[in-house]
């Protein structure tokens, strides 16, 4: 391994595990193909127009839906310490700079140069907010289907209470619509400040060392004090130092440019 971190190496950070990422892109494909079928049970007309397609729409409907519903529970068996983690992370108390992150949000999408973000941990502010109502329409939309479904072939409900698991349905349809967009449109990194994170769940889960500091300035400095998931990789994409040694040779590297009072190489 090298001794001394050249200029066109970078430190990145692990961000999420392989496990996270299949659990995440099993779900985000499934939201995307339930939001799909589900038009043709939410218009009417849709499913007047194209009765055959309609008819294997609402059968994929129910199996993705099985699908989306089985892929957390299954993930949280073969994880439980990661559900702890995942409501620690996201059920924690809100600091000064996570107010000022979500006061802050709606001028920084509209101009991002010009809004400084204060620093932020694992999970933002926002994004807890964001993916909190998420999941709880999900949630929502994996019961109320349930019922809807099996109360018309397992056994029978009344008619106030499919109307009720209707109403839901649709409802928590049109949130998750909206929430899902305003995802992939920051998670898929179309927002240009957040370019490049799409890899973050549909890559190898690594983050750079100045995007972690950029976007998770408290979470960032805490995993390169610790090192255990920090990798130093050279300009063909190769890790070539792994934890400790990948921090040292980093802090190596930014003492001696202070030194040489030169500019830091950022990606």
């Amino acid at each position: 391994m090298s001794a001394k971190m050249e200029q066109k190496e970078q430190r990145y950070i692990q961000r999420h595990s392989m496990q996270t990422r299949i659990t995440h892109d099993i779900v985000a494909v499934a939201c995307i193909w339930l939001t799909f079928s589900g038009l043709f049970v939410f218009i009417p007309a849709l499913a007047s127009a194209f009765p055959d397609f309609t008819r294997a729409m609402r059968v994929s409907h129910r199996i993705v839906g099985c699908i989306l519903i089985i892929t957390p529970i299954v993930s949280a068996i073969l994880s439980p310490r990661g559900v702890g983690r995942f409501f620690k992370k996201y059920f924690t108390k809100w600091t000064p700079e996570d107010k000022e992150f979500t006061k802050k949000f709606v001028p920084y999408m509209l101009n991002a140069r010009n809004v400084h973000m204060p620093d932020q941990d694992e999970v933002k502010s926002g994004q807890r907010f964001a993916d909190g109502l998420m999941v709880v329409g999900v949630l929502l939309m994996a019961i109320s289907g349930l019922v809807l479904w099996l109360g018309t072939s397992v056994w029978r409900v009344s008619g106030d209470t499919a109307s009720v698991m209707r109403t839901i349905h649709d409802i928590c349809f049109l949130i998750l619509v909206i929430f899902v967009v305003a995802h992939v449109y920051l998670g898929a990194g179309i927002f240009e400040p957040y370019k490049g994170t799409g890899k973050l769940m549909w890559g190898n889960g690594q983050v750079s060392e100045s995007n972690a500091l950029y976007h998770w300035g408290f979470w960032a400095r805490k995993e390169l004090e610790k090192g255990d998931k920090v990798l130093l990789k050279d300009e063909n994409d190769q890790v070539v130092a792994r934890g400790k040694e990948a921090v040292d040779l980093g802090n190596t590297y930014i003492e001696e440019k202070l030194k040489q009072k030169a500019p830091l190489k950022q990606e």
